[in-house]
C-alpha cells in the first residue's frame, strides 16, 4: 500500500465503509462490469459481436453522378459502332442499300449519342476540353478521341450518301469531288474505330469503383460488343430489304451467341454478392427480358429472316434487347454503389481468400 502526504487529509476508508458496501451491493469489483451467463458462472462480453454497417448508413463509394443520358449514350455508341462495321461490309460486298442505311444509321446514332453526352456534361466545351490531351491510362480520354475519329469518318461517308439521295443537288461545288475521293477511305476508317467505340464504354464503367461494374471488368467489354452487334444488325434488318441483309443477319446470329454466352460467363465469374443487382429489382427484370428478346430475335432471324415481316420483327426484338442490356447494367451499377454491402462483403471475401492462400505479408492482409 502506497503512502502519501495527503493521506492525513483523507484517511483510507475502513473495510466496512460506504464505498465497500456500494461495491458489494452492485456485484463487486471489476467483475461487475461484465454480465454473467445464464448459469451464473460465465462472464458475458461487454461489446457485442460486430455487425456490418457504415457511417450513418451512407454509401461507402459515391454513386456515379450520371443520369439516363449516359445510359442512352452507351446504347447509341453501340449502334453507331456496329453500323459502321456493317456499312464497310456493304461497301466491300457491293450492297448499296445496306451501305447507305448503315452509314446513315451510324451518323444518326453518333450524333444523338453526342447530344446525350454533352447534355450530361452540362456544357459542350467540356467535351472539347477532353481533346486537349491524350491520356493512355484514361478510358474517358481515349474514348473522346475514338468518338471523334469515328465521327469524322462516318460523317464523310454519310455526307456522300445524302448527296446522292438528293441527286447531287447539294450546293457543294468543288467539295463534291473531295467527298467522293474520301468516301471509301472514310468508310474504312470508321470501321477501324467501330469496335473500340462499341467497347470503350464498358472499360469506362469497369474502371470506376462502382462494385458491380468493377467486378464485371473481365467480361463487360465482350457483353457490350455483342450487344452492339444485336443493335446494329437489328436496325439494318428493319431499314434494309432482305435481299441485302445477309451480312446483318449473320452478324445478328453471332451477336446473340456472343451476348448470351458473355452475359452468363460474366454472372458466373463475378462475386455472388456483387452480382446480386444484376438479378434483382429493376435491373434484373430488364436483363431477363434482354436475354429472352435476344434469343427470340436470333431464332426469328435463323428461321424466317428471308421474309420481310419476320425480319422486321426479329430486328426490333434485337434492338430492344440491346437497349435493355445497356440500361440494365447501368441501373445495376448505380444500385450497387448505394448499398454498402456490395462494397464491403466482396472485399472481406477477397481478403479471406488471400489469407487462406498464405498471403500474409502485404499491406492488404496485415492492415
Amino acid at each position: 500500500m502506497s503512502v502519501s502526504e495527503f493521506d492525513s487529509l483523507r484517511p483510507p476508508e475502513p473495510a466496512g465503509g460506504k464505498r465497500a458496501k456500494r461495491r458489494r451491493r452492485s456485484g463487486g469489483g471489476a467483475r461487475s462490469w461484465l454480465g454473467r451467463g445464464a448459469d451464473g458462472g460465465r462472464d458475458m462480453p461487454v461489446v457485442p459481436d460486430a455487425q456490418f454497417t457504415s457511417y450513418y448508413g451512407k454509401p461507402v463509394v459515391k454513386p456515379a453522378p450520371w443520369g439516363e443520358e449516359v445510359a442512352a449514350y452507351l446504347f447509341l455508341g453501340g449502334v453507331a459502332g456496329g453500323s459502321g462495321l456493317l456499312a464497310a461490309g456493304g461497301q466491300l460486298t457491293d450492297r448499296p442499300k445496306l451501305r447507305r442505311n448503315a452509314r446513315l444509321s451510324a451518323l444518326a446514332a453518333v450524333g444523338l449519342g453526342g447530344v446525350a453526352l454533352v447534355k450530361d456534361l452540362g456544357r459542350p466545351e467540356r467535351f472539347l476540353n477532353m481533346l486537349r490531351t491524350v491520356k493512355l491510362t484514361s478510358p474517358m480520354s481515349l474514348g473522346s478521341w475514338i468518338l471523334s475519329a469515328f465521327s469524322a469518318g462516318a460523317g464523310v461517308a454519310a455526307a456522300n450518301e445524302i448527296d446522292r439521295m438528293t441527286g447531287d443537288r447539294l450546293p457543294l461545288g468543288p467539295l463534291r469531288k473531295v467527298l467522293r475521293a474520301l468516301e471509301k477511305p472514310a468508310g474504312i476508317e470508321a470501321a477501324v474505330f467501330a469496335t473500340p467505340l462499341a467497347a470503350y464504354t464498358a472499360v469506362l464503367l469497369a474502371d470506376t469503383a462502382t462494385p458491380t461494374w468493377n467486378e464485371a471488368r473481365q467480361d463487360l467489354p465482350f457483353v457490350f460488343v455483342s450487344s452492339a452487334s444485336l443493335a446494329s444488325a437489328g436496325l439494318a434488318m428493319v431499314t434494309t430489304p432482305v435481299a441485302e441483309t445477309g451480312p446483318a443477319q449473320r452478324l445478328a446470329v453471332l451477336g446473340v451467341i456472343g451476348d448470351v454466352t458473355a452475359s452468363r460467363l460474366m454472372h458466373r465469374r463475378m462475386d455472388p454478392v456483387a452480382a446480386e443487382p444484376l438479378h434483382h429489382g429493376k435491373a434484373g427484370t430488364m436483363l431477363r427480358w434482354s436475354e429472352g428478346l435476344a434469343i427470340a430475335g436470333g431464332i426469328g432471324t435463323l428461321l424466317g429472316g428471308r421474309k420481310r415481316p419476320v425480319a422486321v420483327a426479329s430486328g426490333l426484338a434485337l434492338l430492344a434487347s440491346s437497349v435493355l442490356t445497356r440500361f440494365g447494367i447501368f441501373e445495376a451499377g448505380i444500385e450497387s454503389a448505394k448499398n454498402p454491402k456490395y462494397t464491403i462483403e466482396p472485399q472481406r471475401r477477397r481478403l479471406a481468400a488471400r489469407r487462406a492462400a498464405g498471403i500474409t505479408d502485404d499491406s492488404i492482409t496485415t492492415a
